[in-house]
């Protein structure tokens, strides 16, 4: 998610690594373009919502729905996950409990010492230097939780120790080489994985925005020629309901696997949108800025605090990363909003 560190250009003098490579100016010139407006997308119906109590440091960044059992991760806490109590009741406030983990130190994921160390430096200052921002699992109950901080993907099995994925040497390269993970803060912000656990996609979070796929082969992951689906730039003005004047960058802010559909939640839009698997292409999307910008839900930020998604065959389940922020209404908790799925299902449609 978004958060401003107060000493960041204290920071971002004392803890310079290697510089990140430019973009190329028309490459530079692509990324800041808006984009063309496209057909406004269909509204799903707003059901319901959930206050969550029980997460101290708030910021809840990942939702997935293992087996019948729903958990979520915030990117303040290193060392736990939450299991929710589902109560689909309106407007019952929802129960986390904590299970602890030790992290097995940190991993190498080929970022730069100067990078780590303002990754370092930024957890002390505001907590969660691990920056946990997805969560998905398996059908065999392993959950997999990936760290924006680290640009790096923890396994916590059902049976067993933490440990990190060993991700291809090459995956952070081509990423780069397509113009993603170039902003400090905005690396991965998605996870999904298939349900035999063989699959994986991560998505880049902004300037530019992208889709990654890698898959584990007899042990070890790979990426299937290029680990980049796709990689795009460009801003676009929020709902009009948040009275933003000027366009910001596209993001992409969590992932689903829905029935071999890929899914992306889209933070600044406010919508959902159902993309090809194999090559990240997008099919049809769904807003749901009616019912999560009502007057009462709304948040005083200029972009969106959608961070959580889930799909059903009743519907989608979205999680809000508030920070600090209070909404309209004066309440300062974690929400979940549950939307029922559109006519005809998630896979209708052209």
């Amino acid at each position: 998610m978004r958060w401003l560190l107060a000493c960041s250009c204290l920071i971002a003098g004392l803890c310079a690594g290697p510089a990140v490579a430019a973009q190329a100016p028309e490459q530079a010139a692509k990324a800041a373009a808006p984009l063309a407006t496209p057909m406004a997308p269909a509204s799903l119906q707003f059901v319901a919502e959930h206050p969550v109590e029980g997460m101290p440091s708030g910021n809840l960044s990942g939702l997935a729905l293992c087996g019948n059992e729903m958990w979520t991760v915030s990117d303040r806490d290193d060392d736990r996950l939450y299991r929710l109590l589902i109560d689909e009741t309106p407007g019952k406030a929802w129960q986390a409990t904590a299970e602890p983990f030790v992290v097995p130190g940190t991993p190498e994921s080929g970022l730069s010492w100067g990078t780590r160390a303002r990754v370092s430096i930024g957890g002390l200052l505001r907590g969660g230097a691990m920056d946990f921002e997805g969560i998905s699992c398996d059908q065999a109950g392993n959950r997999y939780v990936v760290s924006e901080g680290y640009a790096a993907v923890l396994l916590l099995p059902a049976v067993g120790e933490p440990s990190w994925l060993p991700l291809p040497q090459n995956l952070l390269r081509q990423a780069r080489a397509s113009g993603l993970l170039m902003e400090f803060n905005a690396l991965y912000e998605g996870i999904a994985i298939s349900a035999d656990g063989k699959q994986l996609w991560l998505a880049a979070e902004r300037q530019r925005r992208g889709l990654l796929k890698v898959h584990n082969e007899n042990g070890t992951w790979k990426c299937d020629g290029n680990c980049v689906m796709l990689s795009e730039g460009g801003t676009a003005l929020p709902p009009p309901e948040l009275g933003a004047e000027r366009a910001l960058p596209i993001d992409f802010s969590d992932l689903a696997l829905y029935k071999d559909k890929l899914f992306t939640l889209e933070r600044l839009a406010h919508q959902i949108c159902r993309r090809d698997a194999k090559t990240g292409a997008q099919e049809l999307c769904w807003s749901f800025a009616a019912g999560a910008l009502a007057p009462e839900r709304r948040y005083d930020l200029p972009y969106g605090v959608a961070e959580a998604l889930i799909l059903d065959d009743q519907g989608a389940w979205i999680g809000l990363d508030n920070g600090e922020h209070a909404r309209a209404d004066g309440d300062g908790r974690p929400y979940v909003l549950r939307f029922a799925a559109p006519a005809g299902g998630w896979l209708g449609g052209k």
